[in-house]
């Protein structure tokens, strides 16, 4: 097993590496660093090298579907057409996770420029987790002299909103960092919820982080706006054949320590939760804005016919 591979899957497990854009940018890494080391003596033992490293990876984490989606592109791009050596078969996969990254990079950049017309100077913004994407969006806003005021829920039992609120504080915003239970409290008073995705269905519901749901719920009472920031990246390609997104539920030892067990009692710590489209706006990703109902199309413009193809780590 690769070292490098071992140690990013584990770390997207674990949640050293978290987020969507950052697994999916860590596992195209993981890729690239398996086909770099490979010793493969044909081109037949290097691509059966590289699925099993993607397979590897998509066990890490079910719901972030920005995971599969990088070894689909990685896979596809870099493993397509004829290769008559190792050496062309390599390059070729190392190129395609070089574009992946590249392009996701590019994509929070263009999120946050698409973003932040949508914020006005004065504006407060309630948001939930640690997306780089909806973080982008508010550093532009910033960056183009907007005053604005974010209020960043903690997101338990990790505390990611922690992260959040140091990234934007950095950037010179004032944040408020709230109790995730405080949402409904204060979701009067603020004029705009930014969030970010891990899934995007077919239909233009959004699948993200615990909390996510109960926020734009508490918003669409008040008639507060509602924005996803996502890349592309994270549109489910099999909700549209009728697959549903898998929730994970994780260690209850993260919510409860083992040492604080209370007997007869069962601890739960889903990670997700789902966001109908009726409750959001827009979504704003790196090809422009759209309303949740286009999903369907703009996914079926992104993959086309390879919707209803097998995953390419198990052709």
């Amino acid at each position: 097993m690769n070292s490098e591979l071992e140690r990013i899957a584990q770390g997207i497990s674990s949640m050293e590496i978290r987020g969507a854009g950052r697994i999916a940018v860590a596992s195209a890494s993981a890729l690239r660093s398996v086909a770099n080391a490979s010793t493969a003596g044909t081109v037949e033992e290097f691509s059966s090298e590289v699925k099993h490293a993607a397979r590897r990876l998509v066990e890490t984490r079910p719901t972030a579907v920005s995971l599969p989606n990088a070894m689909r592109y990685v896979i596809r791009h870099g493993l397509n057409g004829d290769m008559s050596s190792v050496e062309d078969a390599r390059t070729s996969v190392i190129k395609a996770a070089d574009d992946f990254i590249e392009n996701a990079n590019n994509a929070l950049h263009l999120i946050g420029e698409f973003g932040s017309r949508r914020i006005l100077d004065g504006e407060k913004v309630l948001t939930v987790c640690n997306s780089n994407a909806a973080i982008e969006v508010m550093r532009h806003a910033a960056a183009q002299g907007k005053d604005i005021e974010v209020f960043a829920m903690e997101t338990r039992p990790r505390f990611q909103g922690r992260l959040t609120a140091t990234a934007l504080a950095e950037a010179g915003i004032t944040v408020n960092l709230i109790v995730d239970s405080a949402a409904r409290y204060y979701v009067r008073e603020v004029d705009h919820v930014i969030v970010g995705a891990d899934a995007i269905t077919a239909n233009g519901a959004v699948v993200n982080k615990i909390g996510t749901a109960t926020a734009a719920l508490a918003a669409h009472e008040a008639r507060t706006r509602v924005s996803v920031a996502a890349e592309t990246f994270k549109f489910h390609p099999d909700t549209v054949v009728g697959e549903l997104v898998e929730i994970e539920e994780r260690d209850p030892n993260e919510v409860l320590p083992a040492s604080d067990h209370i007997d007869g009692v069962r601890v739960r710590n889903p990670v997700f939760d789902i966001t109908p489209s009726e409750y959001i706006d827009i979504i704003v990703t790196e090809r422009g804005v759209i309303p949740p109902q286009a999903s369907f199309y703009l996914l079926t413009n992104l993959f086309g016919w390879h919707l209803t193809e097998r995953d390419p780590w198990e052709q």
